[in-house]
């Protein structure tokens, strides 16, 4: 089983024309992501890759069917209209690959997703994986990297970057371990499903056995996760490792979500909330996949 996609799941490339969407649409079709069309205003009638171009998401639902998933390959400041328009149109899950989206642009975006009961996953993300099943956005590459990099197995990571989350599966499958789903949840300050919402989605999954969490300063998303375990919301043996051990306040570290201000977001808080409510936090993130292997 996977979290958030597999081999069945129908999904729409938004911005489908575009040059990021022709560099990332090949990883995604010859690694098995079922992609049934996708969208360009204007664009209508043509084809890429063999796949129908529509006007609107509204037109692809209206001659493909029901979607399960929109990958948006827009850029920054045309993610709000598109997100609002697959939203709008039904979508139950969009993965915003842009960086550089307008904050309050994002605030909309989660507004509308709330009221239509979607998720988002982003923005500022490399996407998703489910090893052997299918990919949304870039993880890996290209379909022969990513076959030979990642393989199935029990444990779901769930990452505040991007390069860190494919790191993790890399080495997680190179000492015999495998990963179920693979999921980046952006590096913005504000996304749409944050490090919780996909550790509760692990914590479901029969197949997911061990949960790791890769965060970074800033924010509180690995506090919340503390705080689930602490009232067993989350019961499954969680490993983390924190990014940003040596920064100071005021600095930001890699990405716009991660930044100290003040006592908020440190690196001490966040691995003291884990390591109180279980976790086993890891110093070092080579000693991971050692870590994942000892539980």
């Amino acid at each position: 089983m996977a979290i958030l996609i597999d081999s069945g799941k129908r999904v729409l490339v938004q911005g489908i024309t575009g040059r990021e969407a022709m560099a990332r649409l090949p990883l995604m079709l010859e690694y098995g992501t079922r992609v049934v069309g996708g969208c360009t205003p204007g664009r209508g009638g043509t084809q890429v890759e063999g796949l129908p171009v529509f006007n609107s998401v509204r037109e692809a639902v209206a001659q493909l069917g029901p979607l399960d998933v929109s990958c948006l390959f827009v850029p920054g400041p045309q993610v709000k209209p598109a997100a609002l328009e697959a939203i709008d149109a039904g979508v139950p899950l969009l993965v915003l690959i842009a960086d550089r989206v307008p904050l309050y642009d994002v605030l909309e975006i989660v507004e509308a997703a709330e009221r239509a009961g979607a998720s988002f996953i982003g923005p500022n993300t490399i996407g998703v994986i489910s090893p052997g099943k299918a990919v949304l956005g870039m993880i890996g590459g290209s379909a022969q990297t990513a076959r030979s990099l990642f393989h199935h197995g029990p444990v779901g990571v769930v990452a505040r970057s991007g390069g860190l989350s494919a790191s993790a599966g890399y080495y997680l499958c190179r000492a015999g371990l495998g990963v179920s789903t693979i999921v980046h949840v952006g590096g913005d300050s504000v996304v749409g499903m944050a490090l919780p919402q996909v550790a509760r989605l692990f914590q479901a999954d029969p197949e997911t056995r061990v949960i790791v969490v890769l965060g970074e300063i800033g924010g509180s998303q690995e506090e919340r996760v503390a705080e689930m375990m602490a009232v067993g919301e989350i019961t499954k043996p969680v490993i983390a490792y924190v990014g940003g051990r040596s920064a100071r306040p005021g600095t930001r570290y890699s990405h716009a979500g991660a930044i100290i201000e003040g006592s908020r977001g440190t690196w001490q808080n966040k691995v003291d909330a884990l390591r109180a409510a279980g976790a086993r936090v890891v110093e070092s993130f080579g000693d991971l996949a050692a870590a994942v292997e000892s539980v």
